[in-house]
């Protein structure tokens, strides 16, 4: 064992003259335990956050989504259609049309999207999560075609999903220059049947309907174009490597997004106030090394025989300057490892058995506080600690012995 080390890990567990300096010292490490227990449960909170967030705003969104660089169309006639499905791990691409639309049932209207689906929209099984009855999206059966709100649409237009004879009109703009100014004039509008509804994310359930696309391509008069391609990918694909080949064949002329590119702004809002609180905490740790400070400033004033002594024996600035600062690393991460321990059992107790709740009589999407431990939060934290520590440690030694160049042994 290196020798400033032993000598301040003495320091640290044996009782001192003065006992005040034994409890600043303990209050240095319980102080930099609880800021290190906070950061740690916060930023595991705001991870089980997005966790749930993503996870309900992602339900429908695709693994990959094309789109047009230039332009609101995909020419369905030149894409590499038959590439791109033969890429390994893709399952399925989904043409899909998407357009501002007025939907009408009864006496009652409502604006949002209409977005149209290709028929393996329906053999996609993760969809059957997005329907309260946990059936597949089917939107046609041999001549009939269904039209499929999300439950917030249906809540406008008081439309019941159950009736079967409940029926939605739809209003998109006329393609040219048709006049705005009736609905007859322009815009192309037609009926379809409500078969069901889906349910992900508040937004989206309250905005959009799903219809079949080849209904919507003759709505909106397009033929053979699509507003964007949605590759949905096999259970275990590599998504970075699908996302490199797939790029490789269609080109500089057409975007490929995954799902976090798609949702970007909701992923850097929360990640934004995920390390604005880190920040704050991060004041409030540094706050914290204050009695840090106080206890090594107290310490080198109680060792002043000792260090007397040391000097006497050949040692020199450097080795004092060495011991104090490992004394206030000890301190830095004796407290940085038990609130780290502590908040690392907390959170995995409330992953694994959720006993903090939200409540009682809300209707919540999760029953308790959503939380996921990341080992790279962990280490941040203790990285954080360990500079935040010798930072204080070192401005605090070499300030005092700057001072007290001239000890000797009294």
């Amino acid at each position: 064992m290196r020798l400033p080390f032993f000598i301040a890990n003495r320091y640290l567990l044996a009782k001192k003259s003065h006992n005040l300096i034994n409890i600043i010292t303990w209050i240095s490490i319980v102080s930099i335990s609880v800021a290190a227990f906070a950061l740690i449960v916060v930023l595991s909170a705001f991870n089980g956050l997005e966790e749930v967030v993503s996870s309900m705003s992602n339900r429908l969104a695709p693994d990959l989504q094309l789109a047009a660089v230039k332009g609101k169309t995909i020419d369905l006639k030149t894409f590499p259609m038959e590439k791109t499905k033969a890429v390994q791990g893709v399952q399925f691409v989904v043409p899909t049309l998407t357009e501002d639309a007025l939907f009408r049932a009864d006496d009652k209207q409502h604006i949002g999207q209409v977005k149209g689906v290709g028929e393996d929209y329906g053999r996609i099984e993760r969809f059957k999560q997005v329907s309260p009855q946990q059936e597949a999206l089917s939107l046609t059966d041999g001549p009939y075609r269904f039209a499929i709100p999300g439950t917030g649409v249906a809540w406008y237009l008081g439309i019941n999903p159950y009736n079967g004879y409940a029926m939605l009109r739809i209003y998109v703009p006329k393609r040219g220059n048709a006049s705005s100014m009736s609905l007859e004039n322009g815009f192309n509008s037609d009926v379809l049947t409500v078969q069901r509804t889906f349910s992900t994310e508040q937004e989206m359930d309250e905005t959009t309907v799903l219809v079949p696309f080849d209904w919507l391509s003759e709505l909106l008069e397009y033929q053979d174009k699509a507003t964007n391609l949605e590759l949905f990918l096999a259970p275990g694909a590599d998504i970075r490597k699908v996302k490199r080949e797939v790029k490789a064949i269609v080109g500089e002329g057409i975007s490929v997004k995954d799902q976090q590119e798609q949702q970007a702004t909701l992923y850097r809002i929360m990640r934004s106030e995920k390390w604005a609180v880190f920040v704050i905490l991060t004041f409030i740790l540094i706050l914290a090394t204050f009695n840090v400070v106080g206890s090594l400033s107290m310490l080198m004033i109680d060792k002043r025989k000792d260090v007397g002594i040391l000097k006497s024996m050949g040692a020199d600035d450097r080795l004092i300057h060495r011991v104090f600062m490992n004394e206030g690393l000890l301190i830095a991460v004796a407290g940085g490892v038990i609130g780290l321990l502590l908040g690392v059992v907390l959170v995995l107790l409330q992953q694994r058995f959720g006993f903090v709740k939200f409540g009682t009589g809300g209707n919540y999407v999760v029953d308790a506080y959503p939380v996921l431990l990341k080992a790279k939060d962990v280490v941040l934290i203790f990285a954080t600690i360990l500079v935040v520590g010798c930072t204080s440690a070192f401005l605090t030694v070499t300030h005092a012995l700057r001072k007290q160049s001239d000890w000797s042994m009294q």
